[in-house]
Parts: C-alpha cells; structure tokens; sequence
C-alpha cells in the first residue's frame, strides 16, 4: 500500500511540474516597435537580435 502511494504521489508531483513548465514557457514581451523589444545578451551571436512581429517580441536573424 505505501509503494502504491509513493507512486501516485510521484506522478502527481511529475504532472505538476510538467504543467507549471508548459505556463511558463508560453511567455511573450509585447511590443508596438522593435524598440521596445530587449536588446540581446553580450554573449549572444552577434547576427542575432528581437524584432517586433504582431505585437510579439521574436528572435531574429540579420
């Protein structure tokens, strides 16, 4: 019976952070011009930068 709860309470526990990582990954900056998007990380590739597309803040390549 305590194996069978150990197991429940794991797959809980997996499920849980399953979901709350899914919520999380689906964040967006919101924009109106590529302005307001962040400016890339110093040791980020150099070609690369953030492009306002729709109101979304996206990875870009130059």
């Amino acid at each position: 019976m305590a194996k069978m709860l150990k197991f429940f309470f794991a797959i809980i526990l997996l499920l849980s952070l399953f979901l709350v990582a899914t919520e999380v990954g689906g964040a967006y900056i919101e924009c109106e011009v590529d302005d307001d998007c962040p400016k890339p990380m110093k040791n980020s590739h150099p070609d690369t930068y953030y492009k306002c597309v729709k109101h979304r803040c996206q990875w870009a390549w130059k």
